[in-house]
């Protein structure tokens, strides 16, 4: 009878949804391993690196490849539709908004870790810093959460707690560990 399942083939589809599932969260968590490395084991990337090479523009490039991974694995349990709900806008536009305004203010070295390379970077108290504990973090969870009409809840608040996780590590930089550039 066509549209009909057999038991097994309901069973089949279901493990399949969840692998699907469980390899969307494995990479939706996937930059962070990468990012708590960095963070806790700034020279070795440093070296890595290489010497003449920019450790934050080598760390950006491999940021945005992973991120794209991101998007592709939350895209996969997503169902997009239109119109997005009335609180997508305002959400979305102000996370991009912080992001954008963090990026701007540091530049990329500043945002991609560059104090942990051993770079100078001048302290900034512009808007959104002194007034947003953490505005690129909480201009990315604010972009998540614009998200939620079109994407399951457990793999949003798995990326923001990702985030969390970060904003935590990333609040207890000792100067003492940041790398030294090689010369």
């Amino acid at each position: 009878m066509p549209g009909s399942w057999t038991f097994s083939e309901k069973i089949s589809k279901k493990k399949s949804a969840k692998n699907m599932g469980l390899v969307a969260a494995i990479g939706i968590l996937l930059p962070f391993p990468f990012y708590y490395w960095l963070w806790t084991q700034p020279q070795t990337w440093v070296n890595l690196c290489g010497k003449g090479k920019d450790p934050s523009k080598i760390m950006a490039y491999v940021s945005h490849f992973l991120k794209l991974l991101q998007f592709i694995y939350l895209y996969s349990v997503s169902s997009l539709s239109w119109p997005p709900p009335f609180y997508f806008y305002p959400l979305f536009a102000f996370g991009q908004f912080l992001n954008f305004r963090v990026y701007q203010l540091l530049g990329e070295s500043g945002t991609y870790y560059g104090v942990r390379f051993g770079t100078n970077i001048p302290w900034v108290t512009e808007f959104p810093f002194g007034y947003i504990k953490d505005p690129q973090y909480v201009g990315s969870i604010l972009s998540l959460l614009a998200c939620l009409s079109w994407v399951p809840f457990r793999y949003i608040l798995l990326w923001i707690l990702g985030y969390l996780f970060m904003i935590r590590l990333e609040s207890k930089e000792d100067p003492a560990t940041r790398a030294k550039p090689l010369s």
